[in-house]
Order: C-alpha cells, then sequence, then structure tokens
C-alpha cells in the first residue's frame, strides 16, 4: 500500500513495486502482520517531511511481524526462516512494512516472542519500545507510583504492564471512564482526564506520583507538573519544548533490538501482553489509518497479509 504524494487516506492503494533492495546489514522481512500508528498518518499527511529524506512511491509503515526472507552478507543475527519483529526505522522513508516485504536494518530487529500471535507481535514493537525506553528514562523501579497519561492507548496500555514488571508499586492510569475496567485489568487505577485531573489523582495518590509518561502534552503536561516530585522525572512522547520548560524530557522511541529482546522476553513470561482492538487486511491500511487518527482506540491497530 503506497502514496504517490502527500494528503488524505483515500491516496494509499494497493499496486505492484520492485523488490526492494538487500544491503549488507539488511534483513528482508516478508510480512505477516504491520501495526499502525499514529505516526503512519502523520507521514502520510507529510507532517514529517522535514525529520526525514522521503521518496516516492512511499509504503508507510514502521511495525512489521513476519519470517526472514534473505538477509545481507553481514547480517549475524538472523537466518532465513527466523521468525521476528520490527521496528523498521530507516534512515528515509520510503520502503515501509504496509507491504509484503520489508528490508529492516539488522538493528532494528529482534526474535519474535513465541508466545504472540503474529497481529500481537507486530503490535508490540513501536508502542512497546515508546512506553519502555520513556520509563527508563523516567528511572523507574521499586516504590515508585507512575502516571501514564492514555492508560488504554497503544502505548499506554503496555506502559501500564512495563512500569510492573520495572518494580513500580502503583500505576495510575488516565482514561475515559468506558476504558476503566480495561485499565484496571492492566493493572492500574484508572482515573478520569480532564479539568480537576490533579484534584483526581491526589484523591487515590495523596502524595502525589514518582514518574509520569505524557502522550498528549498540553493541559496533561501542566496537571502533570503539579502531581510529581521531580520534575526530571516527567517524560513525554508529544510536546518537547514544554515538558523541557517544565524540567522533564522528550522521548522520540529509537530502534534497538536489545529492547526489542526485553519486551519479547516479557510477553513470553506472560508478564506482557498486546492489545489488539481491530485487524484489517492490507488493503484495508486506509480505513485503518482514519481509524486510528480518529484517537481513542482500546489498545492496537493492524493490518494482516
Amino acid at each position: 500500500m503506497a502514496i504517490d504524494e502527500y494528503g488524505p487516506a483515500d491516496l494509499l492503494t494497493a499496486r505492484e513495486l520492485p523488490t526492494p533492495p538487500v544491503g549488507p546489514d539488511t534483513v528482508l522481512v516478508r510480512v505477516r502482520a504491520a501495526g499502525v500508528n499514529p505516526v503512519d498518518w502523520k507521514v502520510r499527511a507529510g507532517h514529517l517531511a522535514g525529520a526525514f529524506p522521503t521518496h516516492f512511491p512511499l509504503v508507510p509503515g514502521w511495525d512489521a511481524a513476519g519470517v526472514v526472507e534473505a538477509v545481507g552478507p553481514a547480517v549475524s543475527g538472523f537466518a532465513v526462516g527466523d521468525e521476528v519483529i520490527g521496528y523498521v526505522r530507516r534512515d528515509d522513508v520510503q520502503h515501509g512494512t504496509y507491504a509484503e516485504l520489508v528490508p529492516a536494518p539488522e538493528r532494528c530487529l529482534a526474535d519474535k516472542p513465541v508466545r504472540a500471535s503474529w497481529p500481537e507481535a507486530a503490535g508490540l514493537p513501536l508502542a512497546g519500545l515508546t512506553a519502555y525506553q520513556a520509563l527508563q528514562l523516567a528511572r523507574t523501579g521499586a516504590g515508585d507510583t507512575v502516571l501514564v497519561h492514555g492508560a488504554a492507548g497503544g502505548v499506554g496500555h503496555l506502559a501500564v504492564q512495563v512500569a510492573r514488571a520495572l518494580g513500580a508499586d502503583r500505576v495510575i492510569g488516565t482514561a475515559s471512564e468506558a476504558n476503566h475496567d480495561f485499565v484496571r485489568s492492566l493493572g492500574a487505577e484508572p482515573v478520569s482526564y480532564g479539568d480537576g485531573l490533579p484534584d483526581r489523582v491526589r484523591a487515590v495518590a495523596p502524595d502525589g506520583v514518582d514518574v509520569v509518561l505524557d502522550l498528549f502534552g498540553g493541559d496533561a503536561l501542566d496537571a502533570s507538573a503539579e502531581l510529581i516530585g521531580r520534575p526530571g522525572r516527567l517524560v513525554s512522547t508529544a510536546d518537547p519544548e514544554h515538558v523541557t520548560r517544565l524540567g522533564g524530557a522528550y522521548v522520540f522511541v529509537k530502534p534497538s533490538s536489545a529492547d526489542l529482546g526485553v519486551l519479547a522476553g516479557l510477553v513470553d513470561a506472560g508478564r506482557l501482553t498486546v492489545h489488539v482492538a481491530r485487524t484489517f487486511p492490507l488493503t484495508g491500511a486506509a480505513e485503518a489509518q482514519r481509524l486510528v487518527e480518529a484517537g481513542h482506540v482500546r489498545g492496537k491497530v493492524v493490518l494482516t497479509l
């Protein structure tokens, strides 16, 4: 599924493209499932045009689970037939994961968790890495009370579980009323977002929180600053200038085989579950992106091949 120019989801069309090149340190993966993330529609709309060199026709997608089809001569960690997952963020944007074949730098891949289905595995890399790297940057550990904004979403529902795995004593998650039971099932205490959030958090955690993971920016960041004891443990994926002014840190997820391996291990240990809200066939990529762009998805949306 590719586009020839920036614009709306309707521009995504199915077509045959040449097999992508396999460089010396590249793994060619036959995709079985591809995660759909908010960054995908932002790439399609041109919002990241200034951040990465871009080439058309452009195949979106940075999340994949599949089987190794071929390896470059310098690849040492994978062999043909291996089942892998990947956050396939290359240095340019063109050969994405909404395709039968994707060229993935070896540094972007890890072994697929055995206990995960293909859709679950494809929903793990970008969101899971974001959650893990952000919580690691905030030095999350034993004794901490962690506040996760958007705890029912793609990153948020994994962050709740990862915080627990890192040793946090309590996790509080903001979510709509309709998602409170889901957030409880993940091991967090739900609170409704919106006006009055600091008071609602203090009602369940009178001493405030130790770590905040913000996924929205804006008012959520200001509310978080009122609640946290040490600003340096406030991390945001959404608003770099704002979070920096508040003394926190901005997070932009990085490819990491090692971190992916940690997440896969948590899945196989039964400590991390990817909730797949809905799957679409590859040709349903436009509809899948529109669903993600509208927000309010519980967990992950995935394309299957």
